[in-house]
């Protein structure tokens, strides 16, 4: 039986809020949506029916640690990294990319070759080209496979970006032409450019010509500030197509996604709630809490009053500030779960109030509360 095609389709607009659904043949996804951060074949101190618990319906999963460990012969010879892992959701893969900056010191790039890295883990020297990265997502069996990119660093300088983005361009035909006809999966394009708004929008005009089934922002959450973030997206809105996903990769905060949702985003990840969870910083509907501030010692109330969700709240601040301060495993295991489920909750009202036509007073609300 022929699996069921990869489909995207709007169900409300607030403005330029977005609720909408995408389908996949493992399940689908509501949007906006926002993707926990599974790097290595698993979301950090959760197991995946916890994380499946919280509503999330889409995990990210990272291509160059894939390649590094375990290797993608040995996740194919599993049946796969949803078998792998055993993670029934459908599961996005970035495509190595963003490595090429933030590993910076340990590869170069070839406009032909790609990236050459040479692995953080033992020094073994791979060759991560356009073809090789869209090769290995294809062997791990992701449901969303990225396109191979250049994500530079944040900088001022024109030149320096336009190339990046040239070269991202190019390597953007490559995966496309290395992608070939997969239509139960999804191959998303990536837009480059930094913050400057004439390679922004030549970035995404020359994406749409080659033809993707998403269209992703890549380049932020690299050290721009919020006001910069919101100016890229603003640039964008009236362009991006209104048939397909638009993700921003990497961000963020509450205030930074419903933000970004304002804008017309609709897919999101970011570490930010599993590595706050197990440094002891939860995400609540009253800001952020510091767990092991003293002065939640002898605290009994819960964390957050408002999760609805997990019996969270059966746990006090009074005992979560002492898992943090004895080093206990189950701290970082409960904060991390709340974040997910907090994030989750976000989306939820997100969602909710763009089908009531309320977004705008939501956000007026939460923007600078969370």
């Amino acid at each position: 039986m022929a699996l069921k095609k990869f489909a995207f389709k709007i169900n409300n607009i607030d403005d330029y809020a977005r609720c909408g659904l995408i389908e996949t043949h493992r399940g689908n996804i509501q949007t906006p949506a926002f993707m926990p951060v599974g790097t290595q074949a698993t979301v950090k101190a959760c197991k995946i029916e916890d994380i499946k618990k919280t509503g999330s319906e889409i995990i990210l999963s990272n291509t160059y640690h894939l390649m590094i460990r375990p290797g993608v012969d040995r996740i194919k010879k599993a049946g796969g990294l949803h078998n792998f892992m055993n993670c029934d959701l459908p599961i996005l893969t970035d495509s190595g990319g963003f490595q090429v900056m933030s590993l910076s010191k340990l590869n170069k790039i070839d406009r032909e070759k790609g990236a050459i890295f040479n692995s953080h883990v033992d020094g073994k020297k791979f060759i991560l080209s356009p073809e090789e990265s869209i090769k290995i997502q294809l062997g791990l069996n992701s449901d969303i496979v990225m396109i191979m990119d250049e994500c530079p660093k944040n900088t001022n300088d024109y030149n320096l970006i336009n190339k990046s983005m040239n070269l991202s361009l190019y390597w953007a035909e490559r995966s496309k032409k290395a992608f070939g006809l997969n239509s139960h999966k999804a191959l998303f394009g990536i837009i480059q450019g930094g913050l400057f708004r004439d390679l922004r929008i030549k970035s995404l005009n020359e994406l749409i010509k080659i033809g993707f089934d998403g269209y992703a922002v890549g380049g932020l959450a690299v050290g721009e500030t919020q006001k910069e973030m919101f100016t890229v997206l603003d640039d964008l809105k009236d362009i991006l197509p209104k048939d397909k996903p638009h993700y921003l990769m990497g961000v963020g905060t509450p205030s930074d996604i419903i933000g970004a949702v304002k804008r017309g985003i609709d897919m999101f990840d970011c570490v930010l709630p599993t590595r706050s969870g197990r440094t002891g910083l939860a995400f609540t509907w009253n800001g952020r809490v510091n767990i092991r501030n003293k002065k939640y010692q002898n605290d009994d109330t819960p964390l957050d009053p408002n999760v609805k969700n997990l019996n969270l709240n059966k746990y006090s601040k009074n005992y979560l500030n002492h898992l943090f301060n004895t080093n206990e495993i189950l701290g970082s295991m409960l904060l991390t779960l709340h974040n997910i489920n907090f994030y989750q909750e976000l989306m939820t009202a997100i969602r909710k109030n763009i089908n009531n036509g309320t977004f705008n007073e939501f956000h007026d609300k939460y923007i600078d509360k969370l």
